[in-house]
Formats: C-alpha cells, sequence, structure tokens
C-alpha cells in the first residue's frame, strides 16, 4: 500500500487530537498538515493548543512545531498538499456542509467526524464492518459536485457505536423494536475531568441531540444505495434515552430487543462470536481481529477495564439475558474517541484506500 499525505481539519479539539495520536505511528497514512480556527492559524500546534492537550500521551514531537493552517482561508494550498484530510471542526453545521464541500471540490476526499453530511443522500455514513458497500454512492456524489477526486465520507455518532455493531448480525432474526439507553463519556463531549467538575458525582440526563441522531442513524446505515442516494432502512424501530456520566472515555449501552423470530441466546452468542466484516477480511491496520467480545462475567464490559480492547477499536457486549416486556436485552461498550470517533474515521479511510477512492 501506498503512502497517502494526510491533514487534520480542527486539530486542536479533542478528536483532532486523537487522530494525531492514530497518525503518529500508521503504516498507511503520513501526517503533513494541521488547520485549525483563525486564532490558531499561524501559531505553531503547541502555542495553538496552549496547553489544552487532552491525551494520556504526549504530543508527538514530530507536530508541535508544525504551523497551524486556517481551516476556511487556506483550502487551496491545503489541497495542493494532501491526499485526503480528516475533518473534526467545531462550526455550525451550515458552516461545515459548506467547508467539507469546499474541500471535495478542490479535489481533496474529505473524512469526516462531523454530523453535518449524515442526512445528505449521496455522502456514505460508513461503519466498516456493517455497511462498506455504501462506498458505491461516492460516483453519484462526484458527479453532482463535478469532481474527479473529492467527496465527503462520514462515520455515524458515537453513541450508536456501542449497540448497533451487536444489533446488526443478529438483523436476520428480524428485529423489530429497540430500546437502547446510553451512558456517554465526557470525552464525547470534549471534556476531562478537570474542564468538566460539574460532572463529579453526577449525571446529566440531557445531551442535546443525542437521542435523536442514535435512533435516525442506524437507519441510513442499514439502507441501501439506489440510484444516486442512500434509501433509509424502514426497521427496527429505536427508541433511545442519551445520559452523560462521570467516566472519561467510553460510551455504555443498555439495550433491549425484540425479534420477529426469536433466536435463543446461544445462537446469538454464536453470532456475536463468528461476525466479521471487510475490515477484517482485508486485514486493514486499525481492525479488530474479533470485532465483538462477549464476556460471561456479570459485572463486564466495564468502561475502565474493557474500553481499550483491541487498542479500542473493539465492541464489548455482555449480560445478555431474557426479558419481560423485550425478548432479550444485553450491555454494550465502545471507546468513544477510538471506535466511536477518530479512530473508526481512520478505519473508514483506510477501508476506502484499500478500495481504491482515495487515489
Amino acid at each position: 500500500m501506498k503512502k497517502y499525505k494526510v491533514g487534520i481539519i480542527g486539530a486542536t479539539g479533542m478528536v483532532g487530537q486523537r487522530f494525531i495520536t492514530l497518525m503518529e505511528k500508521h503504516p498507511w497514512f503520513d501526517l503533513v498538515l494541521l488547520a485549525a480556527s483563525p486564532r490558531s492559524a499561524g501559531k505553531t500546534y503547541e502555542e495553538a493548543l496552549g496547553g489544552r492537550w487532552a491525551m494520556t500521551t504526549p504530543i508527538p514531537e514530530s507536530v508541535k512545531s508544525m504551523v497551524v493552517y486556517n481551516a476556511a482561508d487556506d483550502i487551496d494550498k491545503i489541497a495542493a498538499r494532501v491526499d485526503f484530510v480528516f475533518c473534526a471542526v467545531d462550526m455550525k453545521k451550515d458552516e461545515i456542509r459548506a467547508l467539507e464541500e469546499a474541500y471535495a471540490k478542490a479535489e481533496c476526499p474529505v473524512i469526516s467526524n462531523n454530523s453535518a453530511h449524515r442526512h445528505t443522500p449521496d455522502v456514505p455514513m460508513i461503519v466498516p464492518e456493517i455497511n462498506p458497500e455504501h462506498a458505491e454512492i461516492i460516483n453519484a456524489q462526484r458527479k453532482r459536485l463535478g469532481t474527479k477526486r473529492g467527496f465527503v465520507a462520514v462515520k455515524s455518532n458515537c453513541s450508536l457505536q456501542s449497540y448497533v455493531p451487536a444489533l446488526h448480525p443478529l438483523m436476520k432474526y428480524g428485529i423489530k423494536n429497540v430500546l437502547a439507553c446510553t451512558y456517554q463519556a465526557i470525552s464525547g463531549a470534549g471534556k476531562t475531568f478537570e474542564t468538566f467538575p460539574d460532572i463529579l458525582d453526577n449525571i446529566i440526563p440531557f445531551i442535546g441531540g443525542e437521542e435523536e441522531k442514535s435512533e435516525i442513524e442506524p437507519l441510513k446505515i442499514w439502507g441501501r444505495v439506489e440510484g444516486d442516494k442512500i434509501v433509509d432502512a424502514s426497521a427496527p424501530n429505536i427508541t433511545t434515552q442519551c445520559l452523560r456520566v462521570p467516566v472519561s472515555d467510553g460510551h455504555t449501552a443498555a439495550v433491549f430487543v425484540s425479534f420477529e423470530k426469536k433466536p435463543t441466546i446461544d445462537e446469538i452468542k454464536k453470532a456475536w462470536a463468528e461476525f466479521s466484516g471487510v475490515p477484517q477480511e482485508l486485514q486493514l491496520p486499525s481492525a479488530p481481529k474479533q470485532f465483538l467480545h462477549y464476556f460471561e462475567e456479570d459485572n463486564r464490559p466495564q468502561a475502565k477495564l474493557d474500553r481499550n480492547l483491541e487498542g479500542g477499536m473493539a465492541v464489548s457486549v455482555g449480560r445478555l439475558r431474557e426479558d419481560k416486556q423485550y425478548d432479550y436485552k444485553f450491555v454494550c461498550l465502545s471507546h468513544n474517541t477510538l471506535r466511536g470517533a477518530a479512530g473508526g474515521a481512520v478505519l473508514m479511510a483506510e477501508l476506502l484506500a484499500a478500495k481504491g477512492y482515495l487515489d
């Protein structure tokens, strides 16, 4: 595999920082450029951060002295230097849509962690193990944009990346209804315990827009490419509640599910154990060897113990049992800034590279 030159747009935020750590030793991707808001532009990355580095590992020496570009004003300069960009900016949605399309029209593919384009009909929202075929819509998007290389592809919301992967192998049994209550880490809000003292000894029962995303986005992931758009699936019926909890990293989901053809517990566990996708077949660098890990212990999965499983790219499942109102209930966990955010975007970029979309 050739080396691709990569830029990170929104490099000073928490997800941008996570992208930087993932690029440090990546075998396919070479980080050559950082961009952020006008207040950071022209400064070295270390100066632009101003002490806001939130990762547990130090800032890589190779990026400290990189001069930060202006994400909005330097599009042509950035596009000329990179093969594609990761985008994780903090802006209004209409501004993000315009920014990402401007990069695409400059013939720079965009792998986005933002939500702005998730409902654009010809923008694929890919969980690589679940719907890699949605990459096919890129050809229709390029036709609309008038580009040869440029396009936008997005990853889904971090909260549903804990439970949708566990539901996917069970779709063959006809999932009818899903209730998912997510208990979401503070890094999902770009916070640490130092910057979010209100979360200590506390649970906040509302995260703006999160429940709508968690209920609607899975239907696009499970949808189908039809002509020049992705048509959402009509089922299952999903309802969610999303709470912010005092955990640094790792989103946990309590899931309740009912089926048209109720499987046995053994059939469910077998489906989870045997499930793998295109990333595992292609042995992509960031792909977990075992995507879904089931724990038999009653007290697992736990965020503190299990969020970093397989480099934070695996999904942990436990406590599968029958339910009085639904058919079954179980608990899931994923690392929200790895599998749920930057890591999931890197895996998607690897998939698109392997399929030739970044050439």
